[in-house]
């Protein structure tokens, strides 16, 4: 049981009109946006903050953005989460190999060194103590320009913020996400937990 219901998608006609967003990414509106709703400017300023993070600016593509994702949310052990960044990265064209080797992302060779030190970054920053050091800050400078390091970051920062907001909520998983999670994390052990 959630934390706190979500409330019906046409609560807050705003809210509702900008949740759009997430028929093109996820297919659905997150019951975690249905859920803020019970204050409609945080779901407002949530998803237009999610939409300026996640905006395709070149190089840092909408499929690494939701890889770097799902890396931040593996790392503080978010189940909700993990679903929603990988079935997002599948809809925006990530490769099938990538997806199904994930947690090899270091060594499988379906990944190169620019996405490696991205996701590297991802996991370094989501980690309490925080371990983003010199090498990583090398390391990304070699593949990425500034601008796209800060986009990466916004990505996991983001995520930051749904990664508590969702573990501490209990937010109830939707189906589409389950079957995505299962489909691309199942071998691994992903199960649904708390988000039931």
């Amino acid at each position: 049981m959630p934390l706190v219901n979500p409330l019906d998608p046409s609560h807050d006609s705003e809210t509702a009109a900008l949740a759009d967003f997430f028929n093109e990414t996820l297919g659905f509106c997150p019951n975690s946006v249905l859920t803020m709703q019970h204050r409609p400017t945080i779901s407002k300023a949530f998803i237009n903050l999610n939409k300026a993070v996640m905006a395709n600016e070149g190089r840092v593509t909408s499929a690494l953005k939701r890889m770097i994702a799902w890396v931040s949310s593996n790392a503080t052990g978010c189940k909700y989460c993990q679903a929603h960044a990988i079935r997002a990265a599948e809809r925006y064209g990530a490769e099938h190999e990538q997806l199904d080797n994930i947690w090899e992302y270091r060594t499988h060779p379906a990944f190169n060194e620019a996405e490696r030190v991205a996701l590297d970054f991802s996991l370094a920053a989501s980690q309490i103590p925080n371990a983003v050091d010199q090498t990583i800050k090398e390391r990304l400078h070699q593949y990425w320009n500034e601008g796209e390091i800060v986009e990466m970051l916004g990505v996991i920062s983001l995520f930051g913020y749904l990664n508590r907001w969702n573990d501490s909520m209990a937010t109830t998983l939707e189906n589409d996400a389950i079957m995505s999670g299962n489909q691309y994390l199942g071998k691994h052990g992903f199960e649904v937990g708390k988000h039931n």
